[in-house]
């Protein structure tokens, strides 16, 4: 490995070996010409990992709790964010914060492949801490950006983790983020909640986590807030991103992970969420994860029980 330009670190991006697509590691079947598998190595805490080609798959509107940098190496990822539709082409690097959110689909229609790379929040701000002198929190302006080098990195970062390797693949993470961080970082601006619309939305968001299995309709949940369902309406979508019934199934989903996670069976946690029944999970779960929930059970359970990135 070579030492790049600043970092006095391990850099990797130029003549690293590409990953092959999907006989170098488990993955799931997605349907006839697609594959993903989306995971956790504990070598690397605090990120989840995802390679995947799509054809017909589209991820409905959601968002993550930590970021999100993809690397698309083959086809064209259509992605809908709040300020228009981005076209992810090979050599670009997608950079989402948290909480922003966002859908995807094919853009030409043999899809696309790609590598994604989830760090949590805490990862981040850490890398960020120590290698830039940004301040607050930190986070990203642009939403995609031509870097075929970081591009590269990412696809390596999977490499690594795969073959089992923690030194590499932490420091390739790494490294990565903290060019991204210094090309592109900038100190995320607070919104105060002043209006009283954001302090509706925020009691509305409280309410539906409490009855996450059994939410309220819209006209009950604004008379309980002394609102109209319009207002309330509004009130959310400028909040969140998203309208409340949205927002609830994104909500459910990252509840169900966390059974899912802990062993609990998909058709128990589907009921435990407020799913009516497990292929109603398996159909949400699927467009926002980008695999099946008994797929990304597996996986965890393979991670965490054995330590195993690769297939046995």
């Amino acid at each position: 490995m070579s030492t790049p330009g600043g970092m006095g670190g391990v850099d990797g991006a130029a003549g690293a070996p590409e990953p092959r697509e999907a006989a170098d590691a488990p993955v799931t079947a997605c349907g006839k010409d697609e594959w993903a598998r989306h995971w956790q190595y504990p070598g690397v805490p605090g990120l989840d990992l995802l390679r995947a080609r799509y054809v017909r798959h589209s991820f409905s509107r959601h968002s993550h709790e930590g970021f999100v940098f993809g690397a698309v190496f083959r086809g064209i990822e259509d992605v809908v964010m709040p300020q228009g539709t981005i076209r992810a082409c090979p050599g670009t690097v997608v950079m989402i914060n948290p909480e922003v959110p966002h859908s995807a689909h094919a853009g030409v229609p043999e899809g696309w492949s790609y590598a994604t790379l989830y760090p949590s929040a805490q990862v981040v701000a850490a890398i960020a801490d120590e290698t830039t002198n940004l301040r607050g929190t930190a986070g990203f302006a642009e939403t995609i950006v031509e870097d075929p080098d970081t591009a590269r990195l990412i696809r390596a970062v999977h490499k690594a983790a795969e073959e089992g390797n923690a030194l590499a693949a932490d420091s390739l993470l790494r490294i990565a983020v903290a060019g991204l961080l210094r090309r592109h970082g900038q100190t995320l601006p607070v919104r105060p909640p002043t209006a009283a619309g954001a302090r509706t939305a925020a009691l509305a968001k409280g309410l539906l986590e409490e009855r996450m299995a059994e939410p309220p309709s819209l006209e009950q949940l604004a008379n309980e807030l002394g609102t109209g369902p319009f207002a309330l309406l509004r009130a959310f979508r400028t909040a969140y991103g998203m309208p409340p019934h949205t927002w609830l199934t994104n909500a459910r989903v990252r509840s169900a992970r966390r059974l899912l996670e802990a062993g609990t069976a998909p058709a128990e946690a589907a009921t435990a969420v407020g799913f009516t029944d497990q292929p109603h999970l398996n159909r949400h779960f699927t467009r926002i994860v980008g695999v099946p929930p008994g797929a990304y059970q597996r996986e965890r359970a393979r991670t965490y029980k054995t330590g195993r990135g690769r297939r046995p």
